[in-house]
């Protein structure tokens, strides 16, 4: 004998969101790129990672915003 499975919608119709606030989480959303980093820039972080026990891709992650954060000026010299 087969029992019937009944399943309960305890979902509203209709959901007042205007008293809702905002994500306070919003400036942290990552977005994903794709960008061109040398083979010993990446194997560089990658040793990195295996020392500290963090994905390189966050130690790159980390090491950017840290730039951005301290207003980092890029010191580029051509030899």
């Amino acid at each position: 004998m087969k029992q019937k499975i009944i399943k309960e919608n305890n979902m509203r119709k209709e959901y007042d969101l205007s008293k809702g606030n905002t994500n306070p989480y919003i400036k942290k959303l990552r977005k994903q790129i794709s960008i061109r980093i040398d083979i010993d820039t990446i194997d560089f972080f990658k040793k990195q990672a295996e020392m500290t026990g963090i994905a390189y891709q966050n130690l790159i992650n980390m090491y950017l915003s840290d730039c951005a954060v301290h207003s980092k000026q890029i010191n580029i010299s051509w030899k």
